[in-house]
């Protein structure tokens, strides 16, 4: 779909100006949560400050018929990945120990040999829920044609920002009305800041799994990183279940988990003793539903019994976001493997593969036709993005840092490695970037690009692997120009929101 070329960006305003929007901001943010905390070696037990979220003093234009085809497109995506997800042989082929991905990376390979083992037992996952998010940058073509929409990655595990992105696009509503942005810009208008209801929706998805497990006393279940500065993300989502849903909801971590899970044998019922914590001078809880906002990365798993722990969740029989399965879908290998000629098509009809198809860059394996692939990624290195089977950002290798890493890279593990052709990103578009302790000086103006994230969610499986899903709200993630990676928590981007153009 064409898009006409972006307007000039940030509008002109005064430092006066500029001073005011800022400490309009960072107040607002203050005041409603659109805050971190302050980085620390080890976080207190009870937090006694919170920094506002890293900004962007203005919404950043965005193309009104490329964001309206990224939330289009993300039912297919969400019916898409729960297919994957079922289909257990293509993911035994693709992240397996034993013919796939898992054979040559440790992490996977632990991940999958835990799902092997819970299948040779007869467990398997009743129903799976995916909070999704499918990330997009704006690409301008060689030929300099219309601007494209083509995807980064599809995030499967711990898709995160989606209640700081709702208050981030609340704020620049906030700022249009307080100051219409002292007219510096025709596009400033409320009908080009499009509504962001991400909590509502994301918590819309872990209620229908609570709901589609059946024990309206039960809890949900979030698991959560120690020292954890992203917290108040977390928390809008626990706010909006207990508020809207009468839902309650038990935080813990791997290593408490350790102590307080059991899984009740015959009927798997997964259940965390609380002693003294629960109302009603309850001993544990029932968990419906269990949400992981860690376990995405090595780092999180530190000894082998944190592995026995995942294991110990994935046995039961509460609903799993994600289960291993969805997680491995998730997984870069499955992405590039899905550019292949056939395998797109295994999980959907033509109409809407080409529609899938059309947001994606050109990829491969380092592993390709035995010493081809990497070949090829020399050849093309400054075209080019090399992507492990991680997440969370800071792990990718791009451009000319690629013949350097090749040259260290044994050859048995390139197969956990993909190449992406770099998305070309339109020139021009800066924003005044803020981050906490610059002061109302402190908004910087830079060169930038915007990536766009779309959430969705989908719940699926059961004895006919039916798929209920919705696409729920989105999320834009700001950086300079200059940085290569695109995370917020791994310190490189900041929290924005969009202004639509035609």
């Amino acid at each position: 779909m064409a898009s006409s070329s972006p307007p000039q960006w940030p509008p002109e305003v005064t430092d006066e100006q500029r001073e005011a929007l800022t400490l309009l901001a960072t107040t607002y943010a203050l005041s409603h949560g659109l805050v971190y905390l302050p980085p620390a070696d080890v976080q207190p037990p009870v937090p006694t400050s919170a920094i506002h979220a890293p900004l962007a003093l203005f919404p950043s234009p965005f193309p009104r018929a490329q964001f309206e085809l990224a939330r289009s497109l993300q039912h297919q995506y969400n019916e898409l990945y729960a297919r994957i997800a079922l289909d257990e042989s293509f993911l035994d082929t693709v992240m397996g120990a034993e013919v796939g991905v898992g054979r040559v990376d440790e992490f996977t390979g632990q991940l999958w040999r835990i799902w092997k083992r819970l299948r040779e037992e007869g467990i398997s996952q009743p129903r799976h829920l995916g909070l999704f998010r499918s990330d997009y940058l704006l690409h301008t073509p060689a030929d300099g044609g219309p601007l494209e929409l083509k995807q980064v990655e599809f995030n499967t595990i711990s898709s995160s920002f989606g209640s700081l992105s709702q208050n981030v696009a609340n704020l620049h509503r906030h700022l249009l009305a307080a100051t219409e942005y002292f007219n510096s810009s025709p596009l400033l208008r409320p009908e080009n800041l499009p509504p962001n209801d991400t909590i509502a929706g994301l918590a819309e998805g872990l209620a229908a799994a609570h709901k589609a497990y059946g024990s309206p006393s039960a809890s949900i279940l979030f698991v959560v990183q120690n020292g954890e500065r992203n917290v108040f993300d977390q928390r809008w989502l626990e706010y909006e279940l207990l508020d809207k849903h009468s839902i309650r909801v038990v935080r813990q971590t791997f290593e408490q988990l350790a102590v307080s899970a059991q899984v009740v044998p015959r009927s798997r019922i997964l259940r965390l003793k609380l002693s003294g914590l629960l109302p009603r001078g309850a001993e544990s809880v029932e968990i419906s539903t269990v949400y992981f906002r860690a376990g995405y990365t090595p780092t999180d798993y530190p000894t082998p019994a944190h592995y026995e722990t995942r294991s110990l969740l994935e046995s039961s029989v509460a609903i799993k976001c994600p289960s291993i399965q969805l997680q491995l879908a998730g997984g870069k290998k499955v992405q590039q493997v899905l550019t292949e000629d056939g395998h797109l098509n295994r999980f959907m009809k033509e109409a809407q593969a080409h529609r899938i198809r059309a947001s994606w860059m050109g990829m491969w394996g380092l592993d390709a036709n035995l010493d081809k692939g990497v070949e090829k990624a020399r050849r093309e290195a400054y075209n080019l993005v090399l992507k492990p089977q991680r997440e969370g950002g800071g792990n990718n290798v791009y451009k000319s840092d690629i013949p350097a890493f090749l040259d260290k890279l044994p050859s048995g593990e390139t197969k956990a490695w993909i190449a992406m052709e770099l998305i070309r990103t339109p020139e021009g578009l800066g924003n005044y970037l803020v981050r906490a302790g610059g002061g109302t000086a402190g908004a910087v103006k830079t060169e930038v690009i915007s990536e766009l994230g779309i959430f969705g969610w989908a719940l699926f499986g059961g004895p006919k692997d039916e798929i209920e899903q919705k696409q729920v709200g989105w999320l834009l993630r700001t950086k300079g120009k200059d940085s290569n990676e695109g995370g917020i928590a791994a310190g490189f981007s900041v929290l924005d929101s969009v202004v639509l153009y035609d």
